[in-house]
């Protein structure tokens, strides 16, 4: 044998080599590449351990392309018992896997924190950015804005300048005038841009000339360097601008008194905006006879470009069955039709419908599944309520009872009947004030004063009337800002079209009041026709909600919620997103600027159409 060094050495290769393949490596070696395993010794696990073993396995998951399976062990792990270095990770793997999922939540929860932890620079930002894009998603613009701009404070990132003013262009006044305390520079050069583009109206000259001079006393702000898509996509507007306006509004019939109230609306604000808006022309015609040929052909003798009108809703309805109208049209109603299939018609109105839809997701939102409805007993009841029943429906909700009333009857019989269904955990009021006054008092006589209520418009009659509504107290309603000022904007100061305002409350009639704000929107709708058909995802914050337009030219409305206390509406600002598994307004807000949302909560202790 040889017994060199060259040939011991040669001996232990040897004996190395045939120990190598005897050898198989036992369970805990194998597991970096198992996750099933991971997963089973994570449950015999506690704390840090059982995290870290949970992470191992979501990431080999995710890198095996399981995504569904590495999601849901990412978000179920105890991200609190992860030091920094685990937790950066954790965060930037479930953030990434939410966003690919479109799972907000997921996100959401995956950056609650990070501002408490120590988390490179890099990565915090990367992980502030998912989190405005989640928020964006869920519709929460304002915490969205807020989350962007913290990102490009810290990058100067032109990049991020499309979110930032997609953001931006979603805030109604009372939220800009909240991203704007204590602001910075930055910040305070995307307000003062978006509010010149708001100012500015349908005039695309006087625009681009403010966004110029803006650019001039900006240079290096990010916007400046770099404008936002959709802004420069609005000088495609230019020569397109409308000067003349026709108005189809019937003189006689059931509808006159309705159209006259539209009309005042229409010329006050026709001349409070004559600075903005110099040059434009408006023609009345009158369309009682119903001949819509006439009316077409007369508009376009008179050189108009866009119509407002009809009203009446079997007018709409025979013009949303043709293929294109003669020009772009704004109707004041809504159609029969399922679907609007006319090209260039745009219908706007005060629908109850959309109200009823807004109540159904809000109180989704809120947490409650279990729906009571009380509806008067006619068409328009049955109506509404079957917009609310179908959106409660689609949103997994049950219904425990539907109980239609009589409108000139008493509350006490109707409101026992709604609790007698079953056990809601909300009650959807359609009702006009007359009727609504009595339901909480009602309520508390059988011991369900704690019921949350959520209702329209309907109930409120747009004056202060502190003695007569004390008893609707701790009742959530929505309405247009022009009747809720203090509750939607923070005050009249903060109204859209303060001018028309003023001027029209001065002596209106409340019960008109609605329909004089919808002629002031008409016509800021129909000037701003072009943009919607250039950019589809425009909104208008407007007398009679944030409006926004379908795909099938109906106009949507958002409206500002507000409760009643002392008799008096109060603010509730609304947020569009509750989470059932922990993402709390707490967790969804930035530390310079937090939400500031909450959820509608319990109270303490129509017969007409629209």
């Amino acid at each position: 044998m040889d017994k060199t060094p060259r040939g011991l050495l040669a001996t232990v290769l040897f004996a190395l080599l045939l120990g190598g393949c005897a050898y198989q490596p036992g369970p805990a070696e194998r597991l970096p590449d198992d996750p099933q395993a991971l997963l089973e010794q994570a449950s015999q696990q506690e704390g840090e351990q059982a995290a870290i073993s949970r992470l191992e396995a979501a990431a080999i998951l995710a890198r095996q392309d399981q995504r569904t399976q590495a999601l849901e062990v990412a978000s179920e792990l105890d991200d609190a018992a992860l030091d920094d270095a685990d937790y950066q990770r954790w965060a930037l793997l479930l953030s990434r896997l939410g966003g690919e999922a479109e799972d907000a939540s997921a996100v959401l929860r995956a950056t609650q924190d990070i501002d408490a932890r120590d988390i490179d620079r890099e990565a915090a930002n990367t992980l502030r950015e998912r989190r405005a894009r989640a928020l964006a998603e869920i519709g929460e613009h304002l915490a969205a804005a807020q989350a962007f701009l913290a990102v490009q404070r810290d990058t100067d990132a032109t990049a991020l300048n499309e979110d930032i003013w997609h953001s931006l262009s979603r805030l109604d006044g009372q939220q800009l005038a909240a991203l704007a305390d204590d602001a910075g520079g930055l910040t305070e050069g995307w307000i003062e841009l978006a509010r010149l583009t708001r100012d500015s109206g349908s005039d695309i000259e006087r625009l681009f000339s403010q966004v110029d001079s803006w650019r001039n006393r900006n240079p290096r702000h990010p916007a400046a360097r770099e404008v936002p898509s959709d802004l420069l996509a609005l000088r495609e507007l230019r020569g397109q601008e409308i000067r003349h306006v026709a108005v189809f509004l019937p003189e006689s019939g059931p509808l006159a008194s309705v159209a006259e109230a539209i009309r005042q609306g229409l010329r006050t604000h026709h001349l409070n905006a004559v600075e903005r808006n110099g040059g434009l022309r408006m023609s009345f015609f009158d369309s009682s006879l119903g001949d819509l040929e006439l009316l077409y052909a007369e508009a376009r003798d008179a050189g108009a470009q866009v119509a407002i009108g009809p009203l009446d809703k079997e007018l709409v309805t025979r013009l949303e069955e043709r293929d294109r109208v003669p020009i772009p049209t704004l109707a004041l109603n809504y159609g029969e039709n399922d679907r609007n299939q006319a090209d260039r018609l745009y219908q706007y109105g005060l629908s109850a419908e959309d109200e009823a839809r807004q109540v159904a997701r809000r109180a989704r939102e809120d947490g409650h599944r279990r729906a009571a409805m009380l509806i008067p007993d006619n068409g328009w009841g049955r109506r509404v309520g079957e917009a609310f029943e179908a959106a409660w429906q689609r949103q997994d909700g049950t219904i425990t009872s539907r109980v239609s009333y009589d409108p000139s009857g008493s509350a006490t019989d109707s409101t026992q009947r709604a609790l007698d269904g079953g056990t809601p955990d909300m009650l959807f009021l359609l009702a006009v004030p007359s009727f609504a006054r009595q339901v909480p008092p009602t309520l508390d006589y059988y011991d369900a004063a704690e019921l949350p209520i959520y209702a329209t418009s309907h109930l409120h009659e747009g004056r202060p009337q502190p003695l007569l509504d004390h008893d609707l107290d701790g009742v959530n309603f929505i309405d247009i800002p022009w009747q809720i000022p203090d509750a939607a904007v923070g005050g009249e100061e903060a109204l859209p079209f303060q001018a028309s305002y003023r001027q029209l409350r001065e002596d209106a009639d409340p019960s008109l009041f609605r329909l004089l704000a919808m002629g002031v929107d008409a016509y800021e709708l129909a000037l701003r026709l072009p943009q919607f058909r250039l950019l589809p995802d425009s909104e208008l914050f407007g007398a009679t909600g944030t409006l926004s337009v379908g795909s099938d030219g109906r106009i949507h409305r958002r409206l500002p919620w507000a409760r009643f206390e002392n008799g008096l509406p109060r603010p509730v600002l609304v947020t569009d997103f509750l989470d059932d598994e922990g993402v709390t307004d707490d967790a969804m807000s930035l530390d310079d600027a937090p939400l500031g949302n909450e959820p509608l909560k319990a109270p303490e202790s129509s017969d007409g159409e629209r």
